[in-house]
């Protein structure tokens, strides 16, 4: 998700910034081919090229430099004046509409003072825009009443073109500043959606974290003290018979216990953010040892482990296979006692490595207390690590009969097929 809402922003700004940096130049650029088209059957078309690029180079540095731009557009309007640069013609009158072009993009894109110069430059251009199109000259005696069908009012139509004009710009220069203010509001809008995203992103992570801290306590603790159970049991069993045994049975169980004990300080420290999040990580090489550990409490454990070697697991995979495997045990020993026949069977093909955990006895070491959350935690694991799990019991009520847990985790470059129990 946190890379989501970055791409959204990446894209966005990118966006954004192509069409600041582009808009201004192709709209120029369009400008003067389409005046180019329409006058290209014209008798007059070299000596407008000049007025048509002048503008055109206006409206595309109306967002680059847009008070050369502003320039540029006095700086033309006062040549037409003077007749050093065509005038407006009965149809290129409409080149004009340059000004109100930049001034859009000023409104647009500018802020500050540029964007305030804009007012007193369309009321000049509009003056300008009036005077060279309506009152005639000795080079030019045929202006706008000759071309509209009267001439009577020259000075008339000078105003009335330069307020016509003058709105016009100003529109132009509202409808830029209203634009930006949309535009401003969506960057905004998108900041703040990907901020929230970033957020709930970390409220993700912070509840994934947890419940993987969650997980790593419940298999800690569940299975140091199914051991430290069996130890104590068995301990107050022989103590009357064989008095050593009891001291070597403690020992155990204190060993034990200060085990779980630093790995719970170590998983608590990692919540609190003081300790380091590097611990010692376990992988299937570890399976052996853990059996044979427990095979130490009475156990009967067949274990078999095969194709290690053909198959490519990460080590947060291994990890995840490790802890199904030491869940299983644990569940094994309390729910069918010290006396459970147990087989594991860990087999590594090229597209993944399958495992099996099967159990079977009947004096459970702990009474039967509802549902935990240790066969929904393999689950997870397993669906975390790629995979999927199934656990299935066969027997009494009471817990006693035959426990299968069954799951495959696939290698790099492999999908798991199969289902998942709910």
């Amino acid at each position: 998700m946190e890379a989501t809402s970055r791409v959204i922003g990446r894209r966005t700004a990118l966006l954004l910034g192509a069409l600041r940096q582009l808009v201004a130049p192709l709209a120029g650029a369009l400008y003067l081919a389409l005046w180019i088209v329409a006058e290209s059957g014209r008798w007059r078309l070299l000596e407008n090229i000049e007025m048509f690029s002048l503008f055109a180079i206006a409206i595309g540095l109306a967002v680059w430099m847009p008070r050369t731009a502003m320039g540029l557009l006095l700086g033309v309007g006062f040549l037409q004046a003077l007749n050093l640069v065509q005038p407006p013609q009965e149809t290129t009158w409409a080149t004009s509409a340059a000004v109100a072009y930049v001034v859009f993009f000023i409104g647009l894109f500018a802020r500050g003072l540029t964007r305030w110069l804009a007012l007193p430059v369309i009321a000049v251009a509009s003056v300008t825009f009036g005077w060279v199109t309506a009152i005639p000259t000795a080079a030019w005696p045929y202006k706008w009443g000759t071309w509209i069908g009267y001439g009577d009012e020259p000075r008339q139509d000078a105003i009335l073109l330069s307020l016509s004009a003058f709105a016009i710009g100003v529109l132009a220069w509202l409808l830029g500043i209203g634009i930006g203010w949309v535009l401003g509001r969506i960057r905004r809008d998108v900041e703040k959606v990907g901020a929230d995203l970033e957020r709930a992103d970390l409220d993700l992570r912070l509840a994934a974290d947890r419940a993987r801290i969650s997980r790593d306590v419940h298999d800690s603790l569940a299975h140091s003290l199914a051991v430290i159970v069996s130890q104590a049991q068995g301990a107050r069993a022989l103590d009357a018979a064989r008095p050593g045994i009891a001291a070597e049975t403690l020992s155990t169980v204190s060993d034990v216990a200060r085990t779980a004990l630093i790995d719970v300080r170590m998983l608590v420290e990692r919540i609190q953010g003081d300790g380091d999040d590097t611990v010692p990580a376990v992988a299937i090489k570890d399976v052996p040892d853990l059996v044979q550990e427990m095979r130490t409490r009475g156990m009967s454990i067949d274990l078999s482990i095969t194709g290690q070697q053909r198959v490519a697991l990460t080590e947060a995979q291994q990890v995840a296979v490790y802890r199904i495997v030491q869940e299983s045990l644990t569940n094994a020993l309390k729910h069918a006692g010290t006396d459970s026949r147990v087989t594991v069977g860990l087999e590594g093909e090229s597209t993944g490595l399958s495992l099996e955990v099967a159990s079977e006895g009947d004096r459970p070491l702990v009474e039967k207390a509802g549902r935990g959350i240790g066969i929904d935690g393999m689950k997870e694991r397993a669906r975390l690590a790629g995979g999927w799990l199934r656990a299935v019991h066969t027997g009494h009520v009471d817990g006693a009969g035959r426990f299968v847990v069954t799951a495959f985790v696939p290698a790099a470059g492999f999908s798991a097929v199969g289902v998942q129990d709910a």
